[in-house]
C-alpha cells in the first residue's frame, strides 16, 4: 500500500444509535474503495468491523474498530464505534483522534437516545459533524419526520445536501443539491447514473440549494460578498464555505444512503475527500510537557496511543495516531511516561482483524503495531530530544458500580490480574479495591457494560465470578457536644499501664473558632485553647484536635498517642463501623503516673473516651449523595419523575435540551443501584443520564434505624 501524505488523509468516526447501520455503512465504504471484494452483513456475522466473538454473539459493535478505505487518491481512516451509551468509551477515544463525526440516523426511528448521546460527545470535543440518513429503503422510513426531529434536536445548522426522491421499498434515487444532479442506482447500488434533476423536483431542489448557499456563504466574509454580488456561489466556492462551516461546527450536512444496498455511499465518500477537514486543518492535540510538534511530515516523529487491544494468537495490538513526522518500521522511540525505549518492529494499516504492513505512516494517519514492551493506551512515543507528552483522553465518569468476587476463592488473584488487563482495552472500566468496604469494585457505564465484562470472564478466561451489590460507604458524625473521660489502668507485675483522658467533642462547622466554654447540665466547663491541629481525613471531612491541657495534667509527649487512639476509632465508627468525620475534640484534663504512664496507655484512654463521648453526642449516619442529570422523552417525563421520588430524590430543576426533557436531582447512592436498567425500561431505551458525587448528608431516622439493626445482626453473626 502506498504512503499517503497528510493532506491526502481523512479521519472519520462513525457514531450513532445502535441499529442505525454504522457497521453496514463501514462495510459498504470498504467495498466501494476496493478494500474488500464482497460486502459482509451483521446478521451473517461476517463484517470486517464486528469481527470479535462477543460482537458476533451480541449482534452489535462492542468495541471501536479501525478500518480504512480509499477514494480518488485519498485514504479515509474509519473508526466504527459502538452505539450503546454504556459502551461510550469507544466513541470518546475515536473522537479524540478523528476530524469528523459521521452521525448515522435510522430514518425508521428518527432521533434516538443514542443519537443524542453521540451528538453530545461530538459537541464536547468540538468535532465537525455530518448526518447520514440511513435505511431509506425500509417500508416504515420517514425522511421528513427524521429531518424535523434532527433540526429540533441539533438546530438549524442541520442542512440538507441530499434528499430522497421516494423513500421506502422503492428507494433508488437521490437529489444532490450541491451538485444539482440526480443520482439513480440499480438494484445492487454501486455506481449510479448521474442525471439532470427532473422538472417535478426542480423547485424543491433550487430552494434547498439556496439554503445551502446561504449557509456556506455565512462562514466567510469574502464568500458573503460574492453571494451578495452574484446571488449564488459556484460549486468550488460552496465547498470552501462548507468546509469553513464544518470546522466551526456551524454547518451539519445531511446525506442519504441505504448502506445495505450500497446506495449513496460512493458519493458520500467523494464528499468526505473533497470537503471534510484534513488532520492539519484541525486544532493540534494539547501537550502536557515537552516540545510542541507540528502535524507535518518533516517534523520530529511522535505518536499517540488511543487504543490497546488483545487478539487471540496475536497478543497485544497498539493503535496509534501519528501526531508528527513519519513513523517507519524498525524505528526506536521513547515512551514519554517511562523514559524507556520502544522499537516499532512492524507498522500496519488496519481493516478490522486484517492488517497490512506498510513502509511508513505520516503525520495525521492512523495505524497499529504489535509486541511493544510496555506502551499502553493514552501514552506517547516520540524522540528523546522532543520529550513530547500529549494530553490523555478523558472519559466520562462511571454510572454503575458492582462488587465482583470469584466463585472459587483460589481464583481471586486471577480475577484481579484479568481486570487490570481489561481496563487497558476499555478504560471506562475503573477497578478499585475498597479497604473500607472490603470489596473489589468495578465501576462501569451501566449494567450492559458490566454484562460485557461478565461475558469475558465466562467465555474468554473461563473463570466463574459473582456480581454482588456493593456496600455503601456511609460516614458517621455527631450533632451536639458531649463530654466523657476514661481511665486506662492495668497492673500485672512489673511496669503497669496508666492513662486518664478527659475530653469534649462537638460537631465541626467550617470557619468556626474553637469554643472556650461548654455547659453540660448545671456544670460549666471552661476551655483554654493552647493549640489547634487540623487533620484532613483521607475519607473526607476533618478532625480538629484541640490541646486545652493546663497545669501539666497530661504531658505534651502523650498527646500524639491520644490523637492516634481517636483516629483509630474514627476509622471504625461506633455506630456501624463506618468512617467518622467532621468532629472537634478538646483534650482538657487527665492524669498520668510517673512510672506507669506510656503511649499505649494514653492511646487506649483516648480511644475509649472518644467512643463514650461519641455515643452521647447525637450520633448520625451520613450517606453519599450524587448529582443526577437525566434526559428523557417528554412522554416519559411523569414516569421517570415518579421513579425518582421513590428513590428519595430531591428534584433540583427541569428544562428542555436538544429535543429531550432534562431533570436535575440529588439522589442517595443507595437508591441508584441498577438505575440504568430501570431508566431504560421506563423510557424504552430512550433515556440517558450522567451522575457525579456531590456530598454527604444525614440519612432519615427510619433509614438510620434499619442500618443500626443490620449492623447489630452482622456483628452477632460474626
Amino acid at each position: 500500500m502506498k504512503v499517503y501524505k497528510t493532506d491526502q488523509i481523512r479521519n472519520i468516526a462513525l457514531i450513532g444509535n445502535a441499529g442505525s447501520g454504522k457497521t453496514t455503512l463501514a462495510e459498504a465504504m470498504l467495498f466501494e474503495g476496493g478494500v474488500v471484494t464482497r460486502r459482509g452483513e451483521v446478521t451473517a456475522k461476517n463484517t470486517v468491523s464486528d469481527h470479535s466473538f462477543i460482537e458476533q454473539e451480541y449482534g452489535n459493535s462492542v468495541l471501536s474498530t479501525l478500518l480504512y478505505t480509499e477514494c480518488n487518491g485519498a485514504k479515509i481512516n474509519i473508526l466504527d464505534t459502538p452505539g450503546m451509551d454504556d459502551l461510550c468509551g469507544g466513541v470518546v477515544s475515536s473522537l479524540n483522534v478523528t476530524d469528523l463525526s459521521l452521525l448515522t440516523v435510522n430514518t425508521i426511528n428518527g432521533i434516538e437516545s443514542g443519537t443524542v448521546a453521540a451528538g453530545r460527545q461530538a459537541e464536547k470535543f468540538g468535532i465537525p459533524m455530518m448526518f447520514v440518513f440511513n435505511q431509506l429503503d425500509h417500508e416504515n422510513t420517514n425522511f421528513d419526520a427524521a429531518l424535523d426531529q434532527c433540526k429540533a434536536t441539533f438546530g438549524n445548522k442541520v442542512t440538507v445536501v441530499q434528499y430522497p426522491v421516494e423513500a421506502g421499498p422503492g428507494f433508488n434515487t437521490i437529489i444532490d443539491v450541491l451538485k444539482m444532479k440526480m443520482y439513480k442506482y440499480g438494484p445492487n447500488g454501486g455506481k449510479p447514473e448521474v442525471l439532470d434533476i427532473p422538472d417535478s423536483e426542480k423547485d424543491k431542489a433550487s430552494e434547498l440549494q439556496n439554503e445551502l448557499v446561504e449557509m456556506a456563504a455565512e462562514n466567510e466574509e469574502s464568500l458573503m460578498e460574492l453571494y451578495f454580488d452574484k446571488g449564488t456561489l459556484t460549486e468550488d466556492e460552496m465547498r470552501q464555505g462548507m468546509k469553513m462551516g464544518m470546522l466551526q461546527r456551524d454547518l451539519f450536512p445531511v446525506f442519504c444512503t441505504c448502506a445495505k444496498k450500497d446506495i449513496g455511499v460512493g458519493r458520500l465518500m467523494e464528499f468526505i475527500v473533497n470537503i471534510v477537514p484534513t488532520p492539519k486543518e484541525r486544532p493540534a492535540r494539547p501537550i502536557v510537557e515537552g516540545k510542541e510538534l507540528k502535524m507535518d511530515e518533516s517534523a520530529e516523529p511522535s505518536l499517540f496511543v488511543f487504543k490497546t487491544a488483545v487478539e487471540p494468537h496475536v497478543g497485544e495490538i497498539t493503535y496509534f495516531k501519528v501526531m508528527s513526522g513519519k513513523i517507519q518500521e524498525g524505528m526506536d522511540l521513547i515512551n514519554s511516561k517511562s523514559g524507556n525505549k520502544e522499537r516499532l518492529s512492524q507498522v500496519f494499516v488496519s481493516a478490522g482483524k486484517n492488517r497490512e504492513k506498510v513502509e511508513a505512516l505520516v503525520a495525521g494517519d492512523l495505524g497499529c503495531t504489535v509486541k511493544l514492551k510496555e506502551t499502553k493506551f493514552n501514552q506517547t512515543l516520540t524522540t528523546k530530544e522532543a520529550g513530547t507528552k500529549y494530553e490523555p483522553i478523558k472519559f466520562p465518569a462511571s454510572k454503575h458500580i458492582i462488587a465482583i468476587k470469584a466463585a472459587n476463592e483460589s481464583d481471586d488473584e486471577k480475577v484481579g490480574e484479568i481486570l487490570n488487563k481489561i481496563k487497558y482495552e476499555d478504560p471506562t472500566y475503573v477497578i478499585q479495591y475498597s479497604k473500607e468496604l472490603k470489596q473489589l469494585l468495578v465501576h462501569g457505564q451501566g449494567e450492559y457494560h458490566l454484562n460485557v465484562l461478565k461475558w469475558y470472564f465466562d467465555n474468554v478466561y473461563k473463570i466463574d465470578v459473582n456480581y454482588i451489590q456493593p456496600r455503601i460507604p456511609y460516614r458517621e458524625t455527631i450533632t451536639k457536644p458531649a463530654q466523657a473521660d476514661y481511665r486506662h489502668k492495668k497492673q500485672s507485675g512489673g511496669a503497669g499501664q496508666f492513662g486518664e483522658v478527659h475530653m469534649i467533642i462537638e460537631p465541626y462547622t467550617e470557619g468556626a473558632a474553637p469554643k472556650t466554654m461548654f455547659k453540660f447540665g448545671d456544670k460549666e466547663q471552661k476551655i483554654s485553647v493552647r493549640d489547634v491541629q487540623e487533620n484532613l481525613l483521607p475519607w473526607g471531612g476533618k478532625l480538629i484536635f484541640v490541646n486545652s491541657i493546663v497545669g501539666g495534667s497530661i504531658d505534651a509527649r502523650f498527646l500524639p498517642a491520644i490523637l492516634k487512639g481517636i483516629m483509630e476509632k474514627m476509622e471504625e465508627g461506633p455506630l456501624t463501623g463506618s468512617y467518622a468525620r467532621d468532629i472537634v475534640v478538646y483534650i482538657y484534663d487527665g492524669k498520668m503516673h510517673p512510672v506507669d504512664s506510656n503511649e499505649i496507655s494514653f492511646k487506649l484512654a483516648g480511644r475509649n473516651a472518644f467512643s463514650k463521648a461519641f455515643k452521647n453526642a447525637g450520633p448520625k449516619i451520613l450517606e453519599p449523595i450524587y448529582n443526577l442529570e437525566v434526559w428523557v422523552p417528554s412522554d416519559r417525563m411523569g414516569d421517570v419523575m415518579s421513579d425518582l421520588q421513590g428513590r428519595r430524590a430531591m428534584i433540583m430543576g427541569m428544562g428542555s435540551e436538544k429535543g429531550m426533557e432534562k431533570i436535575s436531582a440529588k439522589v442517595p447512592q443507595k437508591e441508584m443501584f441498577r438505575y440504568s436498567t430501570s431508566l431504560s425500561s421506563i423510557t424504552g431505551g430512550r433515556g440517558v443520564f450522567s451522575i457525579s458525587f456531590d456530598d454527604y448528608e444525614k440519612v432519615p431516622a427510619e433509614v438510620q434505624d434499619e442500618l443500626l439493626k443490620a449492623y447489630e445482626a452482622e456483628q452477632e453473626e460474626e
